[in-house]
This record gives C-alpha cells, sequence and structure tokens, in this order.
C-alpha cells in the first residue's frame, strides 16, 4: 500500500479535467457518454479473462502485466490525444485494467483476516484522501498553462509515476499462498472447463441471497460513481459557471473532510453496527446529490456543503462496503468470483455513459436525479441484506 501514492497523486490530478479535457479537444458531451459506455463494454469482456489469468500467470505477473498495458500505455495515448479516435484507443488499452483489479484485490485481502480487511480499506481510503489533497495543483497548472497543456502535463506525470509504481510494488511484494497453488493446478487451456467453472460460480452466486444483496449494493455504488466522476466537472463548469481552475478545489474539501472523519468519527464505529452505519452513509450521500441539484449558478456555499455531505457518506460506506464484498467470497473462488461480479457490474454499469449523455443533453442536473434514486435504492437493499444476514448468523448458531 505504501506504492498507492504513486499512483493516486497524479490520478486525481488529472481526474477532476479528464471530461472537460475531451470537451476542449472537440468532443462532444454525447461522445463522452458513448466513450465511457464503450470502455465499460470492452470491460465486461477483459473482467471475464481476469479471474482465470489472475489464477493462471499469479497475482503479481498478472498485476504487473496488465497495469502497463492498461495504465501506462492509456495516460501516453490521453497525452498526446488530437480528437476522439485518441481517446479511443485510450479506452481500448485502458479496459484491461479489470485484470490487474481482480489481482490486486486478491493480493491485498488473501493471507488477512476477515477481521482485519476493513482496516486495510481504511488505510486505503486514507491514502487516497490525502492524495486527493494535492488535486488543487492540477488547478494551478490549469490556470497557469492553459487547460490543454495543463493536462498533457498531468497525464505525462501520471505516465511517469504509475509505470515507476508498478515496477517498484512488483518487487516489493510477494505472490500469496492462494495464488501460487492456483497457478500450479492451472492445467493446459481448456475453455470449455473454464466456461464450466465460471458457470459454477455463476449459480453459486444467485443461490445465495446475502452475496447477492450486497453485490446489488455494489454494482449501484459503481454505477453512481461513474456517473458521477464523468458528469460533475461538466455541470460545475457548463452548468453552474464555475471556473476550470476553481473546482480542482472541491476535491481537496472532500479529501480535508473525509481526513477529519477518519481520524475522529471512524475509530468510533463499532464493527457490530457497520449495516447500520452504511445505510446512512447512503442516505446522507443521496442528500448530498440533492443539495447540489438545487445548487444556484456560481452557488459555492451549495456545492461546498453538498462536497462535505457527500464526503461524509462515503466514509462510512465505501471501505465497509469494500470489506463486506470482500468477506463473503471465499478465498478457494475469490478470482473467479470477483471477476463474476465485475461482469455484473458492468454489465449494469456501461449503460451508464450513453444515460448520463441522453440524460445531460435533456437538463444538466437529471444524471444527478439518477444518483440520488441509486443511493436510496442501496439504502433499502443494505436494510434487507442486514435482515437476511442475521436471519443466516441465527440459523448458523442454532445448528
Amino acid at each position: 500500500m505504501l506504492y498507492e501514492p504513486m499512483f493516486l497523486l497524479p490520478y486525481s490530478l488529472y481526474l477532476t479535467y479528464a471530461s472537460v479535457y475531451m470537451l476542449e479537444l472537440g468532443v462532444s458531451e454525447t461522445q463522452i457518454g458513448l466513450l465511457t459506455s464503450l470502455g465499460l463494454m470492452l470491460q465486461i469482456f477483459t473482467s471475464l479473462i481476469s479471474g482465470y489469468l489472475t489464477d493462471r500467470m499469479g497475482r503479481k505477473k498478472a498485476l504487473m502485466v496488465f497495469d502497463f498495458v492498461s495504465w501506462s500505455t492509456a495516460t501516453l495515448l490521453w497525452a498526446f490525444s488530437q480528437n476522439i479516435w485518441f481517446f479511443l484507443a485510450a479506452a481500448i488499452f485502458n479496459s484491461f485494467q479489470k485484470v490487474p483489479n481482480t489481482a490486486w484485490y486478491c493480493l491485498l485481502v488473501e493471507d488477512t483476516k476477515p477481521d482485519e480487511r476493513p482496516h486495510i480499506f481504511n488505510v486505503l481510503q486514507l491514502i487516497n484522501i490525502i492524495c486527493g489533497l494535492f488535486a488543487p495543483l492540477g488547478g494551478l497548472l490549469v490556470s497557469h498553462y492553459g487547460l490543454v497543456p495543463a493536462n498533457r502535463i498531468m497525464y505525462l506525470i501520471a505516465f511517469v509515476s504509475m509505470t515507476l509504481m508498478f515496477i517498484g510494488r512488483n518487487y516489493a511484494t510477494h505472490e500469496t499462498e492462494i495464488g501460487i497453488r492456483k497457478s500450479k493446478e492451472q492445467g493446459a487451456f481448456q475453455p470449455r472447463v473454464i466456461v464450466r467453472d465460471y458457470w459454477q460460480v455463476v449459480k453459486m452466486v444467485f443461490a445465495n441471497t446475502p452475496l447477492l444483496l450486497i453485490f446489488g449494493i455494489y454494482m449501484l455504488y459503481q454505477f453512481q460513481l461513474n456517473m458521477r466522476n464523468t458528469y460533475l466537472s461538466i455541470y460545475l463548469v457548463k452548468a453552474l459557471n464555475f471556473s476550470e481552475a476553481f473546482i480542482a478545489w472541491f476535491p481537496a474539501v472532500t479529501s480535508v473532510s473525509m481526513l477529519v472523519l477518519i481520524l475522529y468519527v471512524v475509530p468510533r464505529i463499532k464493527l457490530a453496527h457497520v449495516n447500520r452505519f452504511m445505510v446512512i452513509g447512503f442516505l446522507l450521500s443521496a442528500a448530498a446529490m440533492l443539495l447540489q441539484i438545487v445548487a444556484p449558478v456560481e452557488g459555492t456555499f451549495w456545492i461546498v456543503g453538498s462536497t462535505i455531505l457527500f464526503a461524509v457518506g462515503t466514509i462510512i460506506t465505501y471501505p465497509y462496503l469494500e470489506a463486506s464484498v470482500a468477506n463473503v467470497i471465499q478465498d478457494e473462488e475469490r478470482a473467479k468470483v470477483f471477476s463474476i461480479l465485475s461482469v455484473m457490474i458492468l454489465i449494469f454499469v456501461s449503460p451508464s455513459g450513453i444515460i448520463g449523455g441522453w440524460s445531460y443533453a435533456i437538463n444538466p442536473r437529471l444524471p444527478f436525479v439518477l444518483i440520488v434514486v441509486s443511493f436510496v435504492i442501496s439504502a433499502l437493499l443494505m436494510v434487507w441484506f442486514t435482515k437476511k444476514q442475521a436471519s443466516v448468523d441465527s440459523h448458523s448458531a442454532a445448528v
């Protein structure tokens, strides 16, 4: 995890401006949505093969090889983009990120105890928060060099930093016990056996109601995240008339708020009451989006309030949602189950780009209305999951 800042720092710099950068290079809002959906649909395929590749190659090797393919190559393409075709090529390469996602997830949680995993994801969240404090540097670059040159600089910084990270992390980590065993167990490439194994995993997922519910919540979370990352900056600049340099301060507000919360609030959250806090977090996030929807033009106070409220909602949902997903998956089938989860997420989320572009064209506030709905549904599903989990636990105790 010590290497994570080498990824997250440059990522936090360019993420705020990614969509606006595309607009400046002549890509329309609708085309941005199409590119987003296309990238997500390609990720369905890479997600499907990610479990097999992670088991066959081992966690470490799959992580390094496909990080180079999906991030080093993509950041270079983004840095030198001239039109939509560059962004299309970058989307194709970046779609392979699902392989290192699965490998990293396995490397992170395997060989660790279930009760340690919330702490792991909290530490990752803390690293992410601290890196977010540097997001205003992107605004300084934009104000000094202009939007397009500044973004090219940020993408080149990302290419160098991420590539060095992939090499350094590979030498610093070791393969998990399960990763070693799975790699040795892989025989000759047999598509029929692979399809059969995946089908068994799919049947297992759909036969397990608590597992299916937590997967549903996770899918809704990824839906709103993708929608928000794609259209928030465009909404702030085009609909609410904030300057391009100024919007970089909002991620910093998020990071400061989260840092305070993770230091003073998160330690007080008892693991026994995590599900209750997650329900509250989803509802707070929905309220934050409502503030954003009703915000007037240049309504800085409204957006700052929404940003802080959203930070509160995120810090008491995201780390525990990740840990909940990790804990409901058995170690022996982790790579395959996580790849199936990724496929389910992408099938559900891939239309979000098209839906976002269509809804934004009707009314810039409409994508955020959809985000509010997704958070409310997530809260209801979490209540259902809690009841099901309690029922399963009481049955197990009786047995």
